[in-house]
């Protein structure tokens, strides 16, 4: 009888086990980042770096963490809103501090509208966000470094490729 309840635990438990669903782990769904690249308003065929770049999110205190603060860049990955259908951003040209900790680069503000699409990965990554791209604007001053802006690519449903061009 003992070997008959300790064969009926013994069969529950493996079971128990083989019943068990596999650890759902993401690996590679993430919402995508919008990809910038910076071009020579002269030649437009050739890309041109960004002097001591600094890029804030409008109404931030701090710089976009998936750009190196203060470096010549040419071309750049940043996200964008998850929640709203625009994001906004301060483009900071030989950006510095002064003495009293002010900015003293050229600063242009660009705005991105979008449409947002969620796309279910699975049970591990849930949901990630992909954008269609409506518009790229410049906020025009006196003194824009920026001359131009284009989208050359509305979907935004990866990081691989330019989707957005700003001439300077």
């Amino acid at each position: 009888m003992k070997k008959l309840s300790v064969g009926f635990i013994l069969f529950l438990i493996i079971i128990g086990i083989s019943s068990c669903e596999k650890d759902d782990i993401c690996v590679d769904a993430d919402t995508p980042l919008l990809v910038i690249d910076f071009i020579n308003a002269a030649d437009t065929s050739a890309s041109k770096t960004v002097p001591d770049l600094r890029v804030v999110g409008l109404g931030q205190t701090v710089t976009v963490n998936t750009v190196t603060d203060r470096t010549d860049l040419s071309t750049i990955s940043i996200p964008l809103k998850t929640t709203e259908d625009t994001t906004s951003f301060l483009l900071i040209r030989n950006s510095a501090s002064d003495d009293d900790g002010f900015e003293t680069g050229d600063i242009d503000t660009i705005n991105i509208t979008y449409s947002r699409m969620e796309d279910f990965k699975s049970r591990g990554c849930g949901f990630v966000v992909n954008y269609e791209l409506n518009s790229a604007t410049l906020e025009i001053n006196p003194n824009n470094w920026i001359s131009d802006i284009e989208i050359v690519r509305t979907q935004v449903i990866n990081s691989d490729s330019t989707h957005v061009k700003i001439f300077h």
